[in-house]
């Protein structure tokens, strides 16, 4: 579970007199900060100064200045200002190399407010920078970010690979982190200076074959693939996922052994499984891949959760490119393909329900038996986000009918109010809306009016911070979780950056 604690915002590669000199961010982020923006919202400056930025990059600098004649409004030219650089000013806690190999790049991303690495956040902070990446071997590019992200990746997929977040690695120096005082009981069993948290979530695993994909395709890069650990990396997730086809029982009705089990001591629901750690029943058979937990790092209902499915089907036919591309590994790359197509038809088989008002649907989850979770989460993977990582087309009949009762008062976790209406979730708890379900809901539309309202809503909800926080009581702005939370402010300027390509003028509306 993400819990909120202060950490130190200057990554340890700058020097020590400059990170004691530099404000720990988490709280730096509570406060107001001059110079106001001229518009309404006055919203404050939230960067560090120059030396105090975790890492400088003269692209994403550049692009940060060329976007102020782009965006008219001031306050949303603000919330732009602060929001994309985040992750580099605030999260790049470490970037080194590999102890055993100095050309094995890594770098330890925290997502923000925690002190640790989570798989899907690292992948989606740096896919923000994705518009700006190149093929470049210099160690202060983004594309060396990438390489040791990927990297660092890597290495914690191959020695744990049903956990969501992580420890620094040792080459940092970095003390790990401590999660909670109750330890957690899971198996398989990973030790804590390795994983922060080990909620099996598919969509971490997902995450790898995402950011892989993104740097290949922006570089071209395929002989960073043949060295290092990516090979092995893919067998393991490979061998992660299919062994969670399995269902709860066997053919003759005796209960299966199952790869994972997971218990915390917990007063909340979404934070435990049911049935000693198993979960709900899920049917033998189906094709799709069990996930304990969402997104959101809340236990799923039924583990046939299909947001999950769809992404990691997504990505592994991608990553089976990459694959096929590294010579040698044909037999390997074929049998990503096969899988990936294999899940995509166990979702069309399966993960379309028939709803009486919106007709063909996709369910949030299902467990085989013919039970469905009928819901959306505002946290990527989620059936709104479908498009948006490619699994489809926004014009998808199923799609398009989902997209309508998840912004709905029918999908019971979207949230309504005069201050924000969006998709929230369990994670944050009734009645909070999250800005990256607006952002998510902006990507996959060409609605000017809906876009406009969007970003309306976004830019008048941060209570005078100027930043993106992870929810927003939809009745009051300055009830909000988490001031530092560097995905959604990432994604919320590369939201701007796509309609400056796609419907450049609505970012020369005013949002006053």
């Amino acid at each position: 579970m993400k819990t909120n604690f202060q950490v130190l915002a200057a990554a340890s590669c700058l020097t020590p007199i400059v990170q004691a000199q530099c404000p720990d961010y988490a709280q730096y982020a509570k406060e107001v900060h001059p110079p106001l923006s001229t518009g309404k919202f006055q919203l404050a400056y939230q960067r560090p100064v120059p030396a105090c930025r975790t890492f400088n990059s003269s692209i994403v600098e550049d692009t940060v200045t060329s976007m102020k004649s782009v965006i008219k409004d001031p306050d949303l030219y603000r919330l732009f200002e602060n929001s994309f650089p985040n992750s580099l000013d605030t999260a790049v806690k470490w970037k080194g190399v590999s102890a055993n190999n100095s050309e094995e790049e890594l770098t330890f991303l925290i997502t923000g407010d925690i002190n640790a690495m989570w798989l899907r956040d690292s992948a989606n902070q740096m896919q923000s920078y994705l518009p700006l990446v190149k093929a470049d071997t210099s160690h202060d590019s983004l594309a060396s970010l990438y390489r040791g992200v990927i990297n660092l990746q890597a290495r914690y997929v191959i020695a744990a690979p049903f956990c969501n977040s992580f420890q620094p690695p040792s080459e940092s120096g970095l003390p790990p982190s401590k999660n909670q005082d109750r330890p957690d009981t899971y198996t398989p069993d990973v030790s804590t200076n390795v994983a922060f948290e080990c909620k099996y979530e598919l969509d971490s695993l997902a995450a790898f074959l995402e950011i892989s994909t993104n740097y290949y395709e922006a570089t071209g890069d395929i002989e960073f693939f043949r060295k290092f650990q990516w090979v092995n990396a893919i067998k393991t997730i490979l061998a992660t996922t299919e062994s969670l086809l399995v269902g709860t029982y066997s053919a003759n009705g005796s209960v299966n052994t199952i790869p994972y089990t997971w218990q915390r001591e917990t007063t909340s629901a979404t934070e435990t499984l049911s049935n000693s750690g198993r979960g709900n029943p899920v049917q033998e058979g189906t094709g799709l891949i069990r996930s304990a937990f969402r997104p959101s790092d809340d236990s799923t209902i039924y583990q046939l959760f299909i947001p999950a499915n769809m992404m990691f089907s997504r990505y592994l036919d991608a990553a089976s490119e990459i694959m096929a591309a590294i010579g040698g590994q044909r037999n390997l790359a074929n049998h990503m393909y096969n899988f990936s197509q294999s899940v995509r038809s166990a979702i069309t088989k399966h993960g379309i329900v028939s709803d009486p008002v919106y007709g063909n649907v996709y369910a949030f989850e299902v467990d085989g038996f013919g039970s469905a979770n009928r819901m959306d989460d505002a946290n990527i993977p989620s059936l709104l986000s479908a498009p948006f990582f490619g699994y489809l087309n926004v014009s998808d009949p199923v799609y398009r009918n989902t997209r309508k009762f998840i912004l709905s008062k029918d999908n019971p976790y979207f949230m309504r109010g005069p201050v924000i209406n969006a998709v929230g979730g369990p994670h944050a708890g009734l009645g909070q809306a999250w800005p990256m379900a607006s952002i998510i809901r902006i990507f996959t539309s060409s609605d000017i009016h809906e876009i406009k309202d969007q970003l309306r809503e976004i830019v008048s909800s941060t209570a005078g911070l100027g930043l993106i926080h992870e929810s927003i009581d939809s009745f009051n702005q300055n009830k909000w979780s988490r001031q530092w939370f560097s995905w959604a402010n990432g994604l919320f300027g590369q939201c701007l950056l796509d309609l400056k390509e796609r419907l450049p003028s609505i970012l020369q509306e005013s949002f006053q």
